[in-house]
């Protein structure tokens, strides 16, 4: 059913315009030269530079950096469906002594912020051998509260009658899980792996405290070595956090529909 425009889609144009300013800004300093970037006031390049993309995939390790923000990102999406599934359908569904208390202690744990934690953090990374590898960069994010909260909004959300079914029909609680309930877990899924992947591929205090190498850095943290205290190369660096953000972007359009879909549903529950 098509939505008629109202008076609040007009007042969200704007607003959707004002937010798009810093993209749109991003895109015309990565086509314009440093000596454009530095004019005021400010203008549209006289020449799209393109160069600029060349020069900051060629003159750093972009491509490894990328490579390793990838492998980082789309484990820790696998490891979060897969934890949170389990943790969720098991707060949701099984009886067990202490699991509202267990569920509460998980749902506070959204309170404290990752500066919190993250020296403890650190030390047990350290003590495991793992600083400046890409196993340290993982092993903090290998499984959310958050995703935990909502695989479980869902879970309770499906018809007891099917799980029973199954049962009558003989078949186990990880069989049922895989075969029966998961198929129906499309938009929960969704949701967990995108706002995993942009966590993780956007996370930059994290990679900092943690890595040093160049060979291990993520594309975030190997950004900031385009930056010194005396000299910015503003269109490479512009050029670089564009490319950057692309698997992010084509990501979120990808799974916008699951997404809101998703929010939608935990929301009125």
């Amino acid at each position: 059913m098509r939505t008629r425009p109202s008076a609040w889609h007009l007042a969200l144009v704007p607003i959707a315009l004002l937010m798009a300013v810093p993209l749109l800004w991003m895109l015309v300093t990565s086509l314009s030269t440093l000596a454009e970037t530095r004019r005021f006031p400010p203008s549209l390049p006289s020449h799209l530079e393109w160069a600029n993309y060349a020069t900051a995939w060629t003159d750093s390790p972009f491509a490894r950096w990328m490579l390793n923000s990838s492998v980082v990102s789309v484990t820790c999406v696998v490891s979060n469906i897969v934890l949170c599934s389990l943790a969720g359908y098991a707060f949701a569904r099984l009886r067990f002594r202490g699991s509202q208390l267990a569920f509460l202690a998980i749902l506070a744990t959204l309170m404290v912020p990752f500066q919190v934690v993250m020296i403890p953090t650190l030390l047990i990374v350290k003590h495991l051998g793992l600083v400046d590898t890409l196993p340290a960069l993982i092993l903090p994010n290998l499984v959310t509260a958050f995703g935990i909260y909502l695989m479980r909004q869902f879970f309770v959300s499906l018809p007891v009658e099917l799980e029973e079914a199954a049962l009558i029909d003989g078949a186990g609680r990880v069989r049922i899980l895989a075969r029966v309930l998961m198929p129906l877990m499309g938009p929960p899924v969704a949701t967990v792996a995108v706002l995993t992947f942009l966590s993780v591929w956007n996370d930059f205090l994290w990679p900092l405290v943690v890595t040093s190498s160049p060979e291990v850095m993520t594309v975030q943290l190997g950004l900031s070595t385009f930056q010194s205290s005396h000299f910015t190369n503003w269109p490479v660096l512009m050029a670089g956090t564009l490319m950057s953000q692309l698997p992010v972007l084509i990501l979120f359009v990808a799974g916008q529909r699951f997404f809101v879909s998703s929010i939608a549903n935990t929301g009125i529950k």
